[in-house]
């Protein structure tokens, strides 16, 4: 398999788990899931949107407003870093962090990352 056929099935695995937590999950946990597919996403233009458009969705059901802003502008953002070749590697996506940073991810987010590269359960 191919380097971009495995970041789409590492991808899709973060958001699964994500789409099947159950109602009552923490939100942090929550946006622990989405931090790991923006991570694995960020390389490819599709998935990089879809990451942040999952954020603003999560954003907009929890009320936080300064989040769905932050996600509004990434999104305007995200295809100006790939044609300009300009994507801080390991940046969670979060409006908490630097849309510009490159960044070591927090804990939770590389164990997240590491078991979807693993093929999951």
């Amino acid at each position: 398999m191919d380097l971009r056929n495995r970041t789409r099935a590492q991808y899709a695995r973060l958001l699964q788990t994500y789409a099947a937590l159950p109602a009552d999950t923490p939100c942090e946990q929550r946006w622990t899931w989405l931090m790991a597919a923006h991570v694995a996403g960020q390389p490819v233009l599709a998935l990089h949107l879809d990451s942040h458009l999952h954020m603003l969705r999560l954003a907009w059901r929890t009320g936080d407003r300064v989040e769905a802003a932050g996600q509004l502008l990434r999104l305007a953002l995200v295809p100006l870093g790939h044609a300009f070749g300009r994507l801080p590697a390991g940046n969670v996506g979060r409006a908490t962090v630097s849309a510009f940073r490159p960044m070591r991810p927090p804990r939770e987010v590389r164990r997240a990352l590491a078991w979807a590269r693993r093929g999951g359960p």
